[in-house]
């Protein structure tokens, strides 16, 4: 796998902030992809909750925490990279903001505590590998009350020659977006019913 040699951030309060190396395993979505997405998400960046699964370097959280979302949650299951999104927070000065997880990712969808508040954007960047049925059961576990009641957004980034997972019936592709093996599908709630 080819390594980047350093990922930044391109907008916002962070903006130019060279972010830490990129772990072993990891492939973070490029800074053109992260262009293409931020100006496709536009108003619904600023005071959002964000929650960013398979993280691994948190560009992606930590470019809309830079952009005015209010909070970020990092779920990843690398010890390494979890190290390396709080290396990243503490580099862009946004520590305050962001929150790291070092889990499963199905497994931390499964135990959505009670009193936790739903959110309003959730970026899914998982290893291309990742396939069905384990992708469209993180959707599945996503519908189940981590999304806000209206005004969401789901962004699942795939290789460009994947498969797309099952997502639940009342999720509409609005937009896809493709920067080189990178295919991104922003999804939103259409309530047909």
């Amino acid at each position: 796998m080819a390594r980047l040699p350093f990922v930044r951030v391109i907008a916002g309060s962070a903006r130019g902030t060279r972010l830490g190396p990129v772990p072993e395993g990891v492939r973070p979505l490029s800074d053109r992809a992260r262009e293409g997405l931020f100006a496709s998400l536009g108003r619904d960046v600023p005071d959002a909750r964000c929650l960013d699964l398979f993280a691994g370097t948190g560009a992606v959280g930590i470019e809309a925490l830079s952009r005015g979302a209010a909070s970020c949650t990092f779920v990843g299951t690398s010890r390494e990279a979890a190290d390396a999104v709080r290396s990243n927070l503490e580099r862009s000065h946004l520590a305050e903001r962001g929150t790291v997880r070092t889990s499963d990712v199905a497994v931390y969808l499964r135990r959505r505590r009670a009193d936790e508040p739903p959110y309003d954007l959730v970026f899914l960047d998982p290893p291309y590998v990742l396939a069905d049925p384990a992708l469209s059961a993180c959707l599945a576990a996503l519908d189940a009350g981590w999304l806000a009641p209206e005004g969401w957004t789901v962004i699942l980034t795939r290789g460009h020659k994947s498969s797309l997972p099952v997502v639940p019936v009342h999720w509409a592709t609005r937009r896809q977006l493709r920067y080189g093996d990178s295919l991104l599908t922003l999804y939103r709630e259409d309530r047909w019913a």
